[in-house]
């Protein structure tokens, strides 16, 4: 911010990522550590503008409703601007995929080559990025995010379905 004024970059993003407490429990304290780094990754880099609003920055709570993430977006000030309700049916296999790949690139790291740890890592990021990509594809013509703000954005919800 120079000389009080904010620009497009300052105002399309998110400055706090809360987690509803009554629809998504605590967990294990090495999950809820996982969950407070993909927040924090996600706090620290992102484009986020909900369509038609140019009033950010702005706060994100998530809730989990009958299998649905809801995005209850509020602009710095509290007041709100705008909730959205994205089923997590689309989603449900990839991130099973990511999380089998996932057990698989730590069991790796154990025994493996690193040519083989390497090949694992590439297909884990690669359902990462697909799992990415759905989610810009949901989210197209409510909120617009870029590529790696949806990459930070999928690890959270990662996070919230990781059992440890």
């Amino acid at each position: 911010m120079a000389d009080g004024i904010v620009d497009a970059r300052t105002k399309a993003r998110l400055y706090e990522v809360i987690l509803d407490e009554g629809s998504i429990s605590r967990a294990a304290p090495d999950v809820e550590h996982e969950r407070a780094v993909a927040i924090y990754d996600l706090v620290e880099e992102n484009e986020f503008q909900p369509v038609g609003h140019d009033g950010g920055p702005y706060r994100l709570r998530l809730a989990l409703v009958d299998q649905k993430m809801v995005f209850d977006i509020a602009d710095a000030h509290g007041a709100p601007v705008v909730a959205h309700i994205l089923s997590m049916t689309p989603f449900r296999r990839i991130v099973k995929d990511y999380f089998m790949i996932c057990e698989s690139y730590f069991a790796a790291i154990k025994t493996s080559s690193p040519s083989q740890i390497e090949t694992i890592d590439m297909a884990r990021r690669g359902v990462h990025n697909d799992g990415s990509q759905v989610l810009i594809d949901r989210l197209a013509g409510k909120i617009e995010i870029d590529f790696n703000t949806a990459r930070r954005l999928f690890t959270v919800i990662c996070a919230l379905h990781w059992k440890g």
